[in-house]
Parts: C-alpha cells; sequence; structure tokens
C-alpha cells in the first residue's frame, strides 16, 4: 500500500519558492506578505474534496491569498476581515465601488516629498482619501510597513528615492482587477478571531490564518503591525474548533510549536526566497492531512 501523503510533503522537496515566480496582485508593499505561499497554498485548495463554499483570511493584509483564491476561482466566495483602519480603507474603497476613483487619484498624483507630505499630513475626510493615503504611505515607506514610526524611503532603488516603489500604471492595473473580482470577495473591517468564532460551524468553509508574529516575545510583530495585541493561545484554541480545514502559517518558535502540539496539529518548516534573495523559513501548522481518498 502507498504511504499517504500530507500537504507538507507535497510540492516541496527542498524547492524553494521565488516570490518573483508568482503573479502578483495585491496593491500594497506588505511586511509578511504571503506570495511566496501561493503555490502550496493552490495545491492544498485543490486537492481538498469537497467544493470550498467559502474561503476565509480572518488577518488579510495585503491579500495575495484571497486574491489569488478568488481570481483562480479556488473557492465559491471569499472573505477578507482586517482590522487595521488603513488597510481597511484600501479594501473598502476598491471593493465597495470606488476602485477607478482610487486608480485615477494614483495616476494624477505628483510624486515628491513636499506633495507626499502634504497628503500624509492631513486629516484625510473620507474613506477613500484615507485608501489613497495608506496606498501613499505603503509605497514610499521603508519596506511598506504602515505602522507609526515608519520612515520614508531615502535612496531607494536605484537611487530613484520614494518614487522607488511607485508604479501608478500597475497600481491602476491591479486595483482594477481586483474590482473585477468584486461579485466572488466581502471584506469585513473588524476581528478576525470574532470572525473565525462566527464560522467556525460551517464544513464548507477554509481559512488561511496568517496573524502577526507576536508569540515568544517576536518584536518583528510589534514593530510591523499598528495591531499587534493577538491572544495567541485564543487563536490556537479557535482553529481546533474549526470543522472546516485550516492552513496557518507562524514565525518558527518553539512556543508555537507547543502550542501547535498540545492541541495535535502538524507542523512543517517551509523556506522561501525574498526579493533580496535571502532564503528565509517559517512554520506551516496545519490538521494531519491525507490526499489519498
Amino acid at each position: 500500500m502507498t504511504r499517504q501523503q500530507t500537504l507538507f510533503e507535497v510540492g516541496s522537496q527542498g524547492n524553494v519558492v521565488n516570490v518573483a515566480s508568482v503573479a502578483q496582485r495585491s496593491p500594497f508593499r506588505y511586511p509578511g506578505g504571503k506570495t511566496w505561499l501561493i503555490p502550496q497554498v493552490r495545491y492544498w485548495l485543490k486537492s481538498l474534496q469537497a467544493r470550498l463554499g467559502l474561503f476565509v483570511e480572518p488577518f488579510v493584509g495585503g491579500g495575495i491569498v484571497s486574491l489569488t483564491v478568488a481570481a483562480e476561482k479556488l473557492a465559491d466566495q471569499v472573505l477578507m476581515v482586517e482590522l487595521d483602519d488603513q488597510v481597511a480603507a484600501v479594501w473598502r474603497t476598491i471593493l465597495n465601488g470606488d476602485a477607478e476613483w482610487l486608480a485615477e487619484r494614483i495616476i494624477k498624483f505628483d510624486l515628491t516629498v513636499e506633495n507626499a507630505e502634504a497628503v500624509l499630513a492631513e486629516a484625510p475626510g473620507s474613506i477613500t482619501e484615507k485608501a489613497f493615503q495608506t496606498i501613499l504611505k505603503n509605497r514610499i515607506s521603508h519596506g511598506g510597513i504602515l505602522a507609526p514610526g515608519s520612515g520614508m524611503i531615502k535612496h531607494g532603488e536605484n537611487g530613484k528615492g520614494i518614487k522607488s516603489r511607485w508604479y501608478p500604471t500597475t497600481l491602476k492595473r491591479r486595483i482594477l482587477a481586483i474590482e473585477s473580482l468584486r461579485d466572488r470577495i466581502t471584506f469585513i473591517e473588524g476581528d478576525g478571531v470574532a470572525s473565525m468564532r462566527q464560522l467556525a460551524d460551517r464544513s464548507d468553509a477554509v481559512f488561511f490564518i496568517d496573524p502577526p508574529y507576536t508569540a515568544a516575545g517576536k518584536k518583528a510583530g510589534k514593530r510591523l503591525y499598528a495591531h499587534n495585541d493577538l491572544d495567541h493561545e485564543e487563536l490556537f484554541d479557535v482553529a481546533y474548533l474549526l470543522k472546516g480545514d485550516f492552513l496557518m502559517t507562524y514565525d518558527d518558535a518553539e512556543e508555537v510549536r507547543e502550542m501547535a502540539r498540545k492541541r495535535g496539529f502538524d507542523t512543517q518548516v517551509v523556506s522561501m526566497k525574498n526579493t533580496h534573495h535571502a532564503i528565509m523559513s517559517e512554520l506551516l501548522i496545519g490538521r494531519q492531512l491525507d490526499w489519498a481518498r
């Protein structure tokens, strides 16, 4: 009898995913983004027996996984949840009918240090203005960091300064492409763990869980994300209650492995190559999965 394979054994085989090889769909430069994990997520979803009624991303951030699921029709519907009001403003604007306004605002903006500082100093008068302000800050800040204290790019790529990550035409194309998926995506500005609890009994729902990495005293999440106060034990408890499948990604720390062991979850270290060609590792967590049914 052939031994059944788990999700973590399939498609990896020592290969390191290069983020440059994956379709870029998000308008964000997002710290901790999961572009590199797309091949594994795609395989996981396609391998599930039942048709997926709902794909849920409770900490959506830059949204590359949800956008891929919607674009490739890997589930009937996608639910994106985000607590950060800046990030939420972008998703609300794009998905609630103002995508073209945002795209044109980006195209027409004359990006200089002075103009950027003027926009970021304003108190936004609407959700759409907050969305533009967020995209601008994301694109001109070091590492795309939106949390308080992030600074503007000074030199950037090839000495282009703050313009080195400002691609208006590309941003417009991505924003309008996301708008075309509106009928498949629902966005909620709110608490991701609460959304998981509300949907825990849905057997046709699957969850991709990518929380801020603040477990085990990790400082990166506190520096990168405005909303980093998360009860990780509670998150694992809620994941245990889910009737649908889930895949979770975390910083590889012994405390995290212990939370997974206590609940009988499977873990596997996976590797990725970032935009600077450095190989980095993270921890995938899920139920014991096999595909030879």
